[in-house]
């Protein structure tokens, strides 16, 4: 995650505060200076530092705690509240008819992201199409068609076209009509008169409803100026951070959003076409203070179910809670995980599983997890349908079969049952509960996750 270096070092300076009744100035400074630490390493703009910072300090000194709240609650609540003021809004993006174009530098990852967005959209039962007009980098209509067909989504292009201004009016025509309209253009220097003067070219033709300007989270300071020049030639309405799925600072992308006047709309945070998310400044901030993000994790759930359920037209997950839990089910729920993208991005809008928990995990956990889950669906392709349909009966001598068919270990054949088990205990559970305790669960982990100092309502009150 963007600036995920702040949250670590955030979560480890703010724990120091627990069991103190007052904040003192040298508290204050303390926090202050990892996060002006972690900051400068992530490449966000000195004169934007300072001023978060010297913001930070002058409420929590200045300002009264509300009755009742620890050093570390009111404390966190301003952090919380300075972050979000810096991350700024969430860029307006209607679900209605309209046309986007995306602009960027070389290697942004703009043909990635049109296909990206143009799946976001689908999801949320528009019909989207992707236009590629990049004429200049070979490759690009193969790859943005690709991207296309792996989105689902509508596609024009002219491999053999060589005015991208031409290519740009004529798939609005081919793509008449589709809901929304990502126009994706090659990448430029913003600094290169020549190519400014060709993307104007191409906003005019198009006239779309807004410009999106596509960042890479690795790009240092570098991007104020680039974000500043695109801003005066067609205007930016919001910015796409890409490649947070690696080790990337994404300060300067910060910087970019501040130069512009604009805001963030999605977070690109993976490879596929599912690997995006739609920017939500409380959820995004929460997550990096280790307060989990509901919101986001129940639509993840929700479009990971939904996607498993039309693969399997006979599978119903309501029966799971009934006592018919079996390994096909598992197997269904395994598949959804992955659904849900990397696990440690899920863990992270976990409240109470995320933050400092996940900081103190071995670095390879997550990946033994995977090559578990990988393991024990090789596993299930070894077992017969009576053992999948009723595990119970895997005995000593299935387990050596179905051990020597698979390949692996019979101890991972027996940690696929003993999983199993576990599964169908909590869904025992699970079964017993009324719709009223449930909802009281649901409120539980909400206040976990959620409620600071007791101020309620979202992560922090109104």
């Amino acid at each position: 995650m963007v600036l995920d270096d702040l949250g670590s070092s955030l979560r480890s300076t703010l724990n120091d505060l627990r069991g103190k009744s007052r904040i003192s100035e040298e508290d204050v400074e303390e926090v202050v200076k990892e996060i002006q630490r972690s900051l400068l390493q992530a490449d966000v703009d000195v004169d934007l530092v300072m001023e978060l910072t010297d913001s930070i300090k002058t409420r929590a000194l200045g300002e009264e705690p509300p009755a009742g709240t620890t050093a570390h609650d009111w404390v966190l609540r301003v952090v919380y509240d300075e972050l979000v003021g810096l991350v700024g809004e969430s860029t307006e993006l209607p679900l209605e008819s309209q046309t986007i174009l995306l602009a960027g530098l070389y290697g942004s990852g703009k043909t990635t992201t049109a296909a990206k967005m143009a799946w976001w959209f689908s999801k949320k039962g528009l019909r989207p199409a992707v236009i590629q007009t990049d004429t200049d980098r070979p490759g690009a209509y193969d790859q943005a068609e690709q991207m296309a067909a792996n989105a689902e989504v509508d596609f024009y292009g002219d491999p053999d076209a060589e005015d991208p201004v031409e290519i740009a009016r004529d798939g609005l025509e081919a793509t008449e009509d589709a809901d929304v309209r990502i126009v994706d253009t090659a990448g430029r220097d913003a600094l290169n008169r020549e190519l400014v003067d060709r993307i104007e070219e191409i906003d005019e033709a198009v006239d779309p409803d807004r410009n999106l300007l596509v960042i890479d989270a690795a790009m240092g300071q570098s991007a104020r100026n680039q974000a500043q020049e695109f801003e005066e030639s067609i205007g930016i309405e919001g910015v796409v951070i890409t490649k947070l799925d690696g080790t990337a600072k994404g300060g300067g992308a910060l910087a970019a959003v501040n130069e512009t006047g604009s805001s963030i709309a999605f977070l690109g945070t993976g490879e596929t076409v599912s690997d995006i998310e739609r920017f939500e400044p409380s959820g995004f901030i929460s997550r990096l203070l280790g307060m989990g993000d509901l919101q986001q994790l129940t639509e993840r759930v929700e479009r990971a179910m939904a996607e498993t359920e039309e693969e399997e037209d006979d599978w119903e997950p309501e029966d799971m809670l009934e006592g018919q839990f079996t390994l096909k089910d598992m197997r269904k729920q395994m598949e959804t995980m992955n659904r849900m993208g990397p696990l440690d991005q899920v863990m992270d809008m976990i409240p109470g599983m995320g933050g400092g928990l996940m900081d103190q995990m071995p670095d390879d956990a997550m990946d033994v997890t995977k090559e578990r889950l990988r393991d024990f669906e090789v596993i299930m392709d070894s077992m017969t349908e009576a053992e999948l349909e009723n595990p119970r009966i895997v005995g000593k001598q299935r387990t050596e079969r179905i051990a020597r068919g698979s390949g692996k270990p019979e101890q991972r054949v027996r940690e696929l049952l003993e999983q199993y088990n576990a599964m169908n205990r909590m869904l025992d559970q699970f079964g017993g509960m009324g719709e009223g305790d449930m909802e009281r669960m649901m409120q539980k982990m909400q206040q976990q996750g959620g409620d600071v100092g007791g101020m309620g309502g979202g992560p922090f009150g109104d």
